[in-house]
């Protein structure tokens, strides 16, 4: 089992942002393994500063829930993903070992390959926030 953290950012048309990493074909949302005695949000921060020079808005993350999933690119192996909703600020670029970026509407991914966590857990719960919030 592989430890992460995630982050589910939405922009304002409900869209999800997901990364693809050089090398591999599946997008997924943005964090990754934290640092030993870093907390979530210190993992999230350095996460999307690191994949995609944004910053996470202070105060804006919120806890969605621990998810389980087959990993993407580690066959054999799976994620536990401690997911949080965040929104980011400043401009976005793709840095670190990121080769991707892209806004996907949780209805229609467009036949982008997507991690299965991303896939079975990460957008329906997305189209599950717009339910509750209205």
């Amino acid at each position: 089992m592989i430890p992460i953290v995630t982050a589910l950012v939405r922009n304002e048309q409900g869209h999800v942002l997901l990364v693809r990493k050089r090398g591999t074909e599946s997008f997924m949302q943005p964090g990754g393994k934290r640092e030993p005695g870093e907390s979530d949000e210190a993992a999230l921060v350095r996460e999307v500063r690191e994949e995609l020079g944004g910053a996470i808005v202070p105060g804006s993350m919120r806890p969605l829930g621990i998810f389980e999933a087959p990993a993407a690119n580690e066959p054999g192996r799976w994620v536990r993903a401690t997911v949080y909703a965040a929104q980011i600020s400043g401009s976005i670029a793709c840095g670190a070992e990121i080769a991707e970026y892209a806004w996907v509407d949780p209805r229609d991914p467009d036949r982008r390959v997507l991690a299965p966590l991303t896939r079975d857990t990460i957008l329906p719960l997305a189209l599950s926030l717009d339910h509750q919030a209205r």
